[in-house]
């Protein structure tokens, strides 16, 4: 039996969808109990909620677990995927389509469009349909996503210009699709026309549902939704400028920021770090020590911009972000600024001033650079009111400044084991750390010689304390291309 599948269970941005959402009315009923809400997750196949105050009953509180859901599923290692069901149901798909408004425009509100608030809501809403698509039979997704292609393609050639928004925010590659002329061949009618005759010792047919087939109209589909669930946000975001927002829009999304927030700090791999610890520079890897003694002209604004910028603000404020691979701003580990305003810009700008010519004196712009690089856009100084305008950039890797910065690449025996000058910092205080403990505890057993018993150490934090080269430290994770 095939399960009817509504276009706004996927798309919920669909006239289907858009209709939904007139009917509900205002905005007050979003707290209300809903008795269909409840019935339609209690009854939802493979459910396990058995605790009555973890069922969404209103939409906001299922706003609120679409967050919590994908959260978890990226970030906790205990995830049940049983215990959010209910939201890969086709009957709560009403129900999801208001809280999926809900939280776009509380999002568009309290957040810039660059956020990484934003990006997580737009992510969540791509990994969303990709579950609900497992959920369904192979007729049933063809049937549902032909559907929403008609809706969203409305004309029969489709030139790779069409989705050249989605192209250049990386969200799809050309590489993926199949041209002929510049059209983007979906069709399997149109495929055989085209390249029928074209293809030999292999059946065209066959050749259709390899290099595109269902796969490939599915990833299409589900791209253009989040390109246009990206696109909304930043609709809101404008109109919030003009009018005043609801207050209830305003209230979900101080408790999106909350959310966020709280389990950034609890889902990272361990505690603690989130803190980050004071800067040794005996433990800096060769480029940054030469980088921080003023570079000649030519290498001075990737050096400074880009290396030492992303390089002094994660050793100081999130030493593991590649190990956590989480998507993390300063204001998460520097709710004030203050370390990021008092200890990391004065690094910066005096090994700026150290440069061959002063970097400042003739290229004011880059001061404004470093504090996009740091993800407050181009601006003055960081300001939290801006976060979010730009990201925070990961330090490059060593292949990276191999190639860009040949000049402060001196490598030594540590930098022949790891791939990120990140990497460097944390394993080469560890090593330090090693060596300062055994010195105490040569020193402690000369002092006491009948004391065999070894001096304990308390541990403290897991970064001076483990060792970092067999922590899972991957340094390709979440290094950005520059």
């Amino acid at each position: 039996m095939i399960i009817m599948v509504s276009v706004a269970f996927l798309n919920p941005l669909s006239v289907e969808a858009e209709q939904i959402v007139r009917d509900m009315g205002d905005l007050s009923k979003i707290y209300e109990q809903n008795p269909d809400l409840i019935h339609a997750v209690d009854t939802s196949k493979s459910q396990t909620i058995s605790d009555n105050q973890s069922i969404p009953k209103n939409y906001y509180e299922l706003a609120i677990k679409r967050m919590e859901w994908y959260i978890k599923k990226k970030n906790d290692k205990n995830y049940n995927y049983k215990d959010y069901a209910f939201l890969f149901n086709p009957e709560i798909s009403k129900f999801d389509v208001v809280a999926f408004f809900i939280l776009a425009q509380a999002i568009g509100i309290k957040f810039n469009p660059n956020s990484r608030e934003s990006k997580l809501f737009v992510d969540l809403q791509g990994s969303i349909i990709e579950e609900r698509l497992e959920e369904l039979s192979i007729s049933e997704r063809r049937n549902i996503c032909g559907k929403i292609l008609d809706e969203l393609i409305q004309h029969d050639n489709i030139k790779w210009t069409f989705l050249e928004e989605i192209l250049s925010s990386k969200k799809l590659s050309l590489h993926e699709l199949i041209l002929d002329n510049g059209d983007i061949i979906l069709d399997k009618e149109d495929f055989l026309e085209r390249f029928r005759d074209k293809i030999t010792h292999r059946n065209p047919e066959r050749m259709y549902e390899l290099l595109i087939g269902d796969p490939v109209k599915e990833l299409i589909m589900i791209k253009m939704i989040m390109q246009k669930t990206e696109d909304y946000i930043k609709k809101v975001n404008e109109m919030s400028q003009k009018v005043e927002p609801h207050p209830y829009l305003l209230e979900v999304g101080e408790k999106i920021s909350k959310i966020l927030s709280d389990n950034l700090r609890y889902y990272t791999t361990y505690q603690g770090e989130m803190k980050g610890f004071r800067l040794n520079p005996e433990a800096f890897p060769p480029c940054i020590k030469l980088t921080l003694n003023g570079v000649q002209s030519g290498n001075r604004n990737d050096a400074i911009v880009l290396l030492l910028t992303s390089f002094l603000s994660y050793s100081r404020l999130y030493p593991s972000i590649f190990r956590d691979n989480v998507s993390v701003k300063v204001s998460d580990v520097d709710p004030d600024l203050k370390i990021t305003q008092n200890e990391i810009l004065p690094l910066i700008y005096e090994a700026a001033q150290r440069c061959n010519p002063p970097l400042f004196d003739d290229d004011p712009q880059e001061k404004l650079n470093i504090t996009a690089k740091l993800g407050f856009g181009v601006h003055e100084q960081p300001e939290l009111k801006n976060e979010g305008e730009s990201k925070w950039y990961t330090p490059m890797s060593c292949d990276k400044i191999k190639i860009h910065l040949p000049a402060l690449c001196k490598p030594d025996k540590t930098c022949k084991k790891i791939g990120n000058p990140l990497s460097y910092y944390k394993t080469k205080s560890w090593q330090l750390s090693q060596q300062r403990k055994n010195k105490e505890q040569k020193s402690y057993n000369n002092k006491n010689p009948n004391n065999n018993k070894s001096k304990t150490y308390k541990s403290g934090d897991r970064a001076e304390n483990s060792d970092p080269t067999k922590s899972g430290d991957d340094d390709s994770i979440g290094s950005d291309s520059h």
